[in-house]
């Protein structure tokens, strides 16, 4: 039997087993909707009928008026067509003769009043004899509902058991197979070609059993037939990955390690034989490189390998087949003798604007001397050549300046001093240095600070910094005579921003992600406005190893808005952990 009839029979069943049920409920409520139907029908009537005529006989004393006679007559009519119970038809028939006889007195007497009484008498009796019938009936019915509640009870107890019994054995028919089909996919998925299934079966199952067997036995064969080829791939392919000076270390679709080089064992720490077939994720458990290179998505490492600190470069490269990621390869490509060289420039930029600082300095020092009127007059040409030379000491004091930062940032030396302040302190040092460079520009600072906004957790001086360079960045590219806005509020639950919105010609779309790069500079700008390049790479590192973030929105004819934003105070431990972080990935 196929497994398509066998269902329909299950189903059948418990339909079969539903109509029953269905069955026997219409059943005893048809009965006990008929015991109602028969107790309104048959005793009700006759209740209200002689209710209605005891009402019309006490109505008025004396002999019946012509509105009693007629409440009377078709009461007791409906009451002669309504006779149900034995007995009945003789008390009705004692009504109608004391009803006429009393129809017959036309003035009061003794008499009328003793017909009055017979009539309500007799009507008292068929009330009195239906109301019984009544409560028979009644008790008849209750008894009836008790049997059948008892019945059903039964019926569905032993229906509610044969229904149970079959859900709960009848699914495993199917269910069962399917799973030991599905876990002998899964031994064939790992290689087990000798598998086999053993339906018994005349059925679907017992078809798909014989062409699993017939598949694996396939499968084993052409296992055992190209086994030599591909071992010898095999081989030639690791021999190749060996004699790579980089790390290579390639993982399947499961995070397994299938194959790693020479160079990555010795990275590593770890032999061949230790790598190779084990779940990627549970060597970084115990090993930090193998953590750094499943977990850490930035591309430099440096490495303590063969005594000594070696930097890397970390590749990811994805195996597709069929449009199916199957795999992955990371390779380490060794980059110490370019870090040693770009060290050295590093370390020499420092050193130079470090021994340039001093004598820069000493040079405004003998500037403000000579502006002193007590060392001597100047005439107009020395004075103007005192402000050219002060103007080129300035800018170059600058330009060492943000060398000297930008060194520190790519030694890692970098110091941050953080602590709680609230942003407009921050606002107002910047504001404060810049107002002489803004009025000589005429441009107007507006400053839109709340006080209630939250302290915040950041280096005090570099924060300034920062937003005294994006300050002075809005002025020089401002127009003569208009406005910066500085903006500061709160951007998200844990985070306040601080925006400048200068009005000048704004910036390509084209140029925007290049703008925080080093050295990097704006095409069209003036000699006025350009500087190294350097300060918004270095505002940037500044504000990202405070865990904040800075960008740019800008087009051409509408301006530029320069924007970072720094942790609340409230989230100092969230703010402390995201610095480590941050920390972490600079060295």
């Amino acid at each position: 039997m196929t497994i398509k009839n066998k269902l329909r029979i299950g189903i059948s069943f418990l339909f079969l087993l539903a109509l029953v049920c269905c069955g026997l409920s219409i059943y005893f409520v048809n009965r006990l909707s008929g015991d109602e139907k028969n107790i309104l029908k048959d005793n009700y009537l006759s209740v209200r009928y002689t209710k209605n005529i005891c009402t019309a006989v006490d109505a008025s004393a004396g002999p019946l008026n012509t509105a009693q006679v007629k409440v009377i007559e078709q009461n007791l009519s409906g009451e002669e067509h309504d006779i149900t119970e034995r007995g009945e038809s003789e008390l009705a028939v004692m009504l109608r003769l004391k009803f006429e006889a009393l129809k017959k007195q036309a003035t009061p007497s003794a008499r009328v009043d003793t017909l009055r009484a017979e009539v309500r008498k007799g009507a008292y009796a068929i009330m009195q004899l239906n109301m019984t019938a009544i409560e028979r009936k009644y008790a008849a019915a209750i008894d009836t509902g008790n049997h059948a509640t008892v019945l059903m009870a039964f019926v569905g107890s032993f229906l509610f058991l044969v229904a149970f019994s079959f859900v709960v054995n009848f699914p495993g028919y199917i269910a069962n197979p399917i799973n030991e089909l599905t876990a002998s996919i899964k031994e064939v998925a790992n290689r087990n070609y000798q598998k086999q299934l053993d339906f018994k079966s005349n059925d679907e199952f017992g078809e798909l059993g014989q062409a699993f067997n017939l598949m694996t036995t396939k499968l084993n064969e052409y296992e055992n037939s190209n086994l030599a080829s591909i071992l010898f791939e095999k081989e030639r392919i690791e021999t190749i990955i060996n004699s790579m000076h980089d790390a290579i270390v390639g993982l399947d679709e499961k995070s397994v390690i299938i194959f790693a080089n020479q160079v990555a064992c010795t990275l590593i720490g770890l032999p061949k034989e230790a790598l190779t077939g084990r779940y990627a994720p549970d060597i970084a458990l115990e090993n930090d490189l193998m953590r750094n290179l499943l977990v850490n998505d930035h591309n430099k490492m440096k490495i303590y390998a063969d005594n000594r600190e070696s930097y890397f470069t970390k590749e990811v490269w994805p195996v597709i087949s069929k449009d199916k990621i199957i795999g992955q390869v990371i390779t380490l490509r060794n980059i110490t003798e370019f870090q040693q060289l770009d060290d050295a420039k590093t370390n020499f930029i420092a050193t130079i604007s470090h021994e340039l600082k001093t004598p820069i300095s000493s040079i405004k020092m003998s500037l403000k001397l000579l502006e002193d009127k007590r060392i001597g007059e100047v005439n107009t040409e020395q004075r103007q050549l005192l402000e050219n030379i002060d103007e080129d000491a300035r800018r170059l004091l600058q330009i060492t300046g943000e060398l000297l930062d930008m060194a520190q940032v790519e030694t890692g030396k970098l110091q941050l001093n953080f602590g709680s302040t609230h942003p407009r302190n921050i606002v107002e040092y910047a504001v404060k240095a810049l107002k002489t460079t803004a009025e000589q520009k005429h441009v107007t600072i507006n400053v839109d600070c709340d006080a209630d906004l939250p302290d915040v957790q950041a280096d005090l001086d570099k924060t300034t910094w920062v937003l005294i360079n994006l300050l002075s960045n809005a002025i020089k590219y401002s127009h003569e005579k208009s406005t910066v806005d500085l903006v500061v509020k709160i951007y998200k639950a844990d985070e306040i921003e601080f925006s400048v919105q200068d009005h000048g010609r704004g910036i390509d779309q084209k140029y925007l992600s290049r703008i925080f790069d080093r050295y990097f500079k704006v095409p069209g700008a003036t000699t006025e406005q350009t500087g190294t390049g350097l300060g918004l790479a270095i505002a940037k590192d500044f504000i990202e190893a405070q865990a904040g973030k800075i960008g740019v929105e800008s087009e051409i004819g509408g301006g530029s808005r320069f924007y970072f934003t720094l942790k609340r105070i409230g989230n100092a431990a969230e703010v402390k952990g995201e610095r480590q972080k941050v920390k972490g990935e600079n060295v």
